[in-house]
């Protein structure tokens, strides 16, 4: 059962006529997502503080953008979230979760760091990861001057960001330098041989098709053996035990629905605390489409209480 709003949603893209990505070069794939946002994402709520920075990186210098939640004082010592965007690993960028963040940091209470890893196919695998593990390192290192808990970091993000922050978690854990307080997984992308059932069962129609999965790995991962490296699939990694509490979000008419319930699952077999929710009537990236969406403004409040909780001093 697709939710009425959704459905609403996928006929009127179907009427105007938008080109699917994966027919697109990713400029204009860029471009578009960018374009689009403004027709399905809320207004940005106003915060305390938007500051755009610059983390150093194996690969040059990485823009990122503080957020401090509304009536935060400038010297309150705040949690912290490293937030990775959703796009595929090609697109998408601070301006297309600039939103998100926002709401996150507010309903939260909590400081939000977005990270602009860099794209493929400009930069492959494993370059986005290089990019998410310096922010974080990054963060960490200048806690006291950001006026943040180093104490109380959490990882998260959506789709390819939610990927991304499932494998800072597990290099953290492996490096033994970077202690992380939570992991906030939407939607994210845990296996890239792409064989769980729901990628068949939602191949089609719902925004996010197998064609457009194909396209964006295909710039990402360019080579096949790449899929068997947990720093792509970290439903892969044979040890997934000392994590970091999880919360996992999924969407049931999404292909990668499976992912996040087997990785979940993986992680609670592990050991690890943590929570599973899916909403079943709804698509991929829902959650950054609170203006036409009501369950997408559902899920952000669920998950900024799982955040908030977790990182409750």
């Amino acid at each position: 059962m697709l939710h009425p709003q959704a459905r609403a949603l996928l006929d009127l893209v179907e009427q105007r006529g938008l080109p699917p990505t994966h027919t697109l070069s990713p400029a204009e794939a860029r471009a578009l997502y960018r374009e689009r946002r403004t027709f399905t994402q809320p207004d940005p709520p106003e915060v305390a503080l938007v500051r755009n920075l610059y983390a150093e990186g194996p690969h040059g210098a990485i823009p990122l953008r503080l957020y401090r939640p509304l009536g935060a004082a400038p010297d309150a010592l705040l949690p912290v979230l490293v937030y990775y965007h959703g796009g595929g690993w090609v697109i998408g960028d601070l301006d297309t979760h600039d939103v998100l963040c926002r709401e996150l940091a507010n309903m939260a209470g909590c400081a939000v760091v977005s990270v602009d890893y860099r794209m493929a196919p400009e930069h492959r695998f494993p370059i986005a990861v290089d990019d998410c593990m310096a922010a974080a390192y990054w963060v960490r290192r200048n806690a006291a001057s950001l006026w943040v808990d180093a104490a109380r970091l959490a990882v998260g993000g959506d789709s390819a960001g939610g990927n991304l922050a499932a494998v800072v978690a597990l290099a953290a854990r492996d490096a033994g330098d970077l202690p992380l307080a939570f992991q906030l997984l939407i939607y994210p992308a845990t296996d890239q041989r792409r064989t769980a059932p729901s990628h068949q069962v939602n191949a089609q129609g719902y925004l996010l098709t197998a064609d457009t999965i194909g396209y964006f790995h295909d710039h990402y991962l360019p080579d096949p053996a790449h899929d068997l490296d947990w720093r792509a699939s970290p439903l892969l990694h044979d040890d997934l035990t000392r994590l970091p509490p999880a919360f996992v979000l999924t969407a049931g008419h999404d292909p990668l629905c499976d992912e996040g319930l087997m990785y979940s699952q993986r992680l609670a077999e592990a050991g690890n605390r943590g929570a599973y929710v899916c909403f079943a009537r709804q698509i991929h990236g829902f959650i950054l489409m609170g203006r036409v969406l009501d369950e997408a403004n559902a899920a952000v409040s669920l998950c900024a209480a799982e955040l908030r909780r977790a990182l409750a001093a």
